[in-house]
């Protein structure tokens, strides 16, 4: 096989353009409040700005995961890191706060294709067997994008000025477009059936999962922000010694996620999750415990791990709650995955910020365990309406027919 065809090439080109979709997301975290007071946004403006991201996320991951099932993965791949490349550059030389607007609009349009075909993509071309080693690979790269994302976009800022991070950020961009157009996926020549959304949306496991999803990432979502805050009212730890804690949570997660990406290929996807989300809630309260900065850092690794048992193994298990089913379709799968994720990082913080006044953040985490182990209770609970084999869609119909004799599909909930 050449190497345009290899399916490690595959996943290097899904991590770099993932790394580069975090790297992009998080250089304008040092960047973006000035370059908006510059065109005299106010504070509420610049956090509404940020906000825009996530509403073409939510609006374009299940309908363009749908487009690459149909049309392959290798175009929407391309034309998102060019969406990315094009809408970067726009943040360089912007001029007004719509075109502002316009450029954070089309990055979180691009983020959406770029996570949801390319989780596709590594869903297509490798079985369950190995799908969470190569998820965790993927999600390792992310780990360090996140770590180094923002110090890279101040870096750029105080060497070029406002316009070199972006610009710099929006080369490498075209350079995966580029990487993208020259590869030649394997299941790009297997002959794919469209699938109607719905009959993905109705199968039992695939919700399952997505309430998964949406448990482990408004956990996440809630306590990193207030955990920070924690730091620093609590303990009067300073911002520097603040995202010293931080990073070393993402350096672990370098390691965590390729390690449990394994174990979910080894023990099951599915398993892994729930462990995930039990092992979250034991931990969770141990963070309120902390009274300096090295229990700090030795907490938040060790909740950063928690959360990686189930992140990894969850990606895993999108693709394994739907081929469950006979249905390939993995674009709306993973479109249902990013939808489910971006739920939990809305509801997460604002959630997480009401109870933090009134409630302060160790009694928070007490609070939030029990909750968690009950919601992951419930899913695990749940079962199947179906017996032993699930309905097949039927995609010239766009209904669904009970499976024919010999068809019988191990379940996957």
């Amino acid at each position: 096989m050449s190497l345009r065809q290899s399916k490690i090439v595959a996943v290097a080109l899904v991590t770099f353009a993932t790394f580069t979709d975090i790297i992009t997301y998080s250089v304008g975290f040092p960047v973006l409040p000035d370059l908006g007071r510059r065109l005299g946004a106010s504070p509420t403006t610049i956090g509404l700005l940020f906000a825009a991201f996530g509403v073409t996320l939510l609006a374009v991951s299940i309908p363009m995961g749908a487009v690459s099932d149909r049309v392959g993965r290798q175009g929407p791949l391309a034309g998102g890191m060019l969406a990315l490349a094009l809408s970067t550059a726009l943040f360089a030389y912007a001029t007004s706060l719509p075109w502002l607007f316009a450029a954070r609009l089309v990055q979180g349009a691009a983020d959406a294709v770029t996570w949801v075909v390319g989780f596709a993509l590594i869903a297509d071309l490798y079985g369950p067997a190995e799908r969470g080693r190569m998820t965790g690979i993927v999600m390792s790269g992310t780990s360090v994008a996140f770590m180094i994302g923002p110090s890279i976009g101040g870096w750029l800022y105080e060497a070029g000025g406002i316009r070199l991070p972006f610009l710099v950020v929006a080369a490498v961009a075209a350079v995966g477009a580029v990487a993208f157009v020259w590869f030649d996926p394997p299941s790009e020549r297997v002959k794919r059936d469209p699938v109607p959304i719905s009959a993905v949306l109705t199968v039992p496991a695939v919700a399952r999962c997505a309430g998964l999803v949406v448990a482990i990432a408004t956990t996440l979502s809630m306590v990193e922000p207030i955990f920070s805050m924690h730091l620093q009212t609590d303990l009067g730890l300073g911002p520097s010694r603040v995202g010293l804690a931080f990073a070393a949570a993402a350096l672990g997660n370098t390691v965590f996620h390729p390690f449990f990406g394994r174990l979910s290929d080894r023990f099951g996807a599915r398993r892994m999750v729930f462990a995930g989300l039990v092992t979250s809630a034991c931990t969770l309260p141990l963070l309120g415990t902390a009274w300096n900065l090295p229990s700090a850092i030795g907490l938040g690794v060790l909740q950063s791990g928690a959360f990686a048992v189930g992140i990894t193994p969850s990606l895993a298990y999108m693709a394994e709650a739907t081929s469950s089913t006979g249905i390939e379709s993995f674009g709306v799968s993973y479109g249902i995955y990013n939808v489910a994720w971006a739920v939990g990082l809305l509801s997460g913080p604002s959630l997480g910020g009401f109870l933090f006044e009134r409630m302060g953040f160790a009694r928070l985490t007490l609070a939030w365990a029990p909750v968690l182990l009950a919601v992951t209770w419930l899913l695990w609970k749940v079962k199947s309406p179906h017996a032993e084999t699930y309905l097949r869609a039927d995609v010239d119909a766009g209904r669904r027919e009970p499976a024919g004799a010999g068809t019988e599909i191990a379940r996957a909930d």
